[in-house]
């Protein structure tokens, strides 16, 4: 059962949302919050596995609000909770319009993806087990736009950069390559000549090694590095 905490800052619109899912197979809302804060205390009581974002926030908000529910550091519970569920959710964000700049600036701050308010109600279903699964869910316009930005910012060797690619083994660097070239984990197993549960391994290992949990920021991380770069 993938468990989700609502964060709106519309108390009908978070009703309706809560209703909806407890409608849906396999998915129920165990909580719902309007304020940061409020999202970051039910995230360490109740342990969901992902956090569905909507709110009419500033962007700079938005972000502040996604770094400190999914970053690592923003980690409350106690360590015995921890052990029996991570208190770390992934986030989805509901969001009107699939914005370049946002976009680029949640993935990094830790956002598992986005679906467009527009979406259907199948479509956030599947959007919101694919997140807890560690997947990333992306507007394709928007995936390509992405791309696009981060071949014009080209990578960044800094330092802090250098040390996250020489954490990684030799293995896990060709998967996060095929990972951030868009290849599922039966393809990175077949190209590999790996077992698809050694690549799940290699991939656990990798956001473990840079401190996050969904793909898609590591596939960020790729490009930043330039272990990755756009074509």
């Amino acid at each position: 059962m993938t468990t989700v905490l609502i964060l709106n800052d519309q108390a009908l619109q978070r009703h309706g949302l809560r209703l909806f899912l407890e409608a849906q197979p396999g998915v129920t809302g165990v909580g719902e919050a309007h304020t940061r804060v409020q999202a970051s205390q039910a995230a360490a009581r109740l342990h969901p596995d992902v956090i569905l974002m909507d709110m009419g926030l500033p962007d700079d908000e938005g972000i502040r609000t996604i770094r400190h529910i999914a970053r690592r550091e923003g980690r409350t519970a106690s360590p015995a909770a921890h052990r029996a569920k991570t208190a770390h959710p992934r986030v989805l964000v509901l969001t009107p319009a699939d914005t370049d700049d946002f976009a680029y600036a949640a993935l990094s701050a830790g956002a598992g993806g986005f679906l467009l308010k527009n979406a259907l109600p199948d479509q956030l279903t599947a959007a919101i087990h694919i997140v807890a699964r560690g997947g990333a869910v992306l507007p394709p316009r928007l995936t390509r736009r992405l791309i696009d930005a981060l071949r014009q910012q080209g990578p960044s060797h800094t330092p802090r950069n250098a040390r996250r690619l020489s954490v990684l083994t030799e293995r896990e660097r060709e998967v996060l390559t095929a990972l951030a070239s868009g290849w599922s984990n039966t393809e990175i197993a077949e190209r590999l000549s790996i077992a698809p549960t050694t690549v799940k391994t290699h991939v656990s290992s990798i956001l473990a090694k840079f401190g996050v949990r969904a793909r898609v920021q590591a596939v960020v991380i790729a490009y930043e590095t330039g272990l990755v770069r756009p074509t």
